[in-house]
């Protein structure tokens, strides 16, 4: 089997809670993501759903170096991300890039299309000299199907999914190796996240690229996806490949996502069961003992309570982590 080309193992990061002004006492922690581990392959996407509040975006702050661990270890290609050195994390960047969620706000307004697809070369000069780096923006526009003339022209000039093809180009101005997609299509219409999950996906063939792709949507997930893995409350609760969660679910919180999606085909639609979860979420600062799903969970029992279950597979050959997980078969919605 390929070696992993990132491996996260017990990634920790908790944020501390404090109380007063002057003479500031920590009282707590909020536990945003809580021992996450899981391992990304060379050219495949890994899908990562969950509610919001879950601890993705800060799972991609995390990655991406933005926010330090609390502990944990993120090694790509074998070297620990948090213990390089300044000048090597340098290096790194060039390897991995983000194509943040919003794209009215990830764009510098007063900064030319030019200038912003160009700006990693500014940091990075050995990648692209300063001669060819025009026309090398221009490439990038092309590629991600902008008109390459609209070099000059300003963030406000274009719409929401042209906005964030130039995110896109931003990203792949280094060449990198993998691009983590915090929720990328998630503020743009619905006719506009099928184009732009299309041109990753073409773009992914065409640079050899691994992705990250974080969303809440379980069919923009789905489709985008190669492997998933489902968040709960800061951990990850189910990870298999996209036909084993979206078909084969077993852990009780998967299993009540897939049942709110909704199945165009009235007839198979009667054969899924709707689960309603009660109560809320919990909060990450106070998170219950035991599983952390079992609040809400309609399988939970005093051992749940009790005993934190391991990630592991149970009754599936893909890991859960749910004590009682049992298969359950999904009809798969086209």
């Amino acid at each position: 089997m390929a070696e992993p080309l990132l491996s996260v193992r017990n990634l920790v990061k908790h944020f501390p809670l404090t109380q007063g002004i002057l003479f500031k006492k920590t009282i707590g922690h909020v536990q945003a993501v809580d021992g996450v581990s899981f391992d990304l392959f060379s050219g495949e996407t890994l899908g990562v759903v969950g509610e919001s509040g879950c601890g993705k975006s800060t799972l991609a702050k995390l990655l991406m170096r933005l926010e330090k661990p609390t502990s944990g270890e993120a090694l790509y290609q074998g070297e620990d991300i948090f213990s390089m050195k300044r000048g090597r994390m340098r290096e790194l960047r060039r390897d991995i890039q983000i194509i943040l969620q919003d794209p009215y706000t990830s764009l510098n307004p007063r900064m030319t299309v030019g200038d912003i697809v160009g700006e990693p070369y500014d940091i990075h000069p050995e990648v692209e000299p300063k001669k060819g780096r025009r026309a090398r923006v221009q490439e990038l526009l092309d590629v991600v199907g902008l008109d390459p003339d609209h070099i000059n022209r300003y963030p406000h000039q274009f719409s929401g999914g042209q906005r964030q093809r130039i995110g896109i180009a931003r990203g792949l101005a280094l060449k990198p190796r993998i691009l983590v997609c915090d929720e990328p299509v998630s503020a743009l219409d619905v006719s506009v996240q099928a184009q732009v999950i299309n041109l990753l996906e073409r773009l992914q063939d065409e640079f050899e690229l691994s992705y990250i792709f974080i969303a809440h949507d379980l069919s923009v997930v789905r489709h985008a996806s190669d492997r998933v893995a489902v968040m709960y409350l800061g951990r990850i609760v189910e990870i298999g490949t996209e036909d084993e969660i979206y078909e084969h679910p077993s852990h009780p919180y998967t299993q009540a996502l897939l049942s709110a999606v909704p199945n165009p085909d009235p007839a198979l639609a009667q054969l899924t069961k709707r689960i309603i979860l009660e109560g809320d979420v919990p909060s990450p600062a106070d998170p219950p003992s035991g599983c952390r799903f079992r609040t809400r969970c309609f399988k939970a029992q005093d051992l749940c309570a009790r005993e934190d279950p391991e990630l592991k597979p149970r009754s599936t050959a893909h890991p859960d982590a749910c004590h009682f997980s049992e298969e359950q078969h999904i009809v798969p919605v086209d």
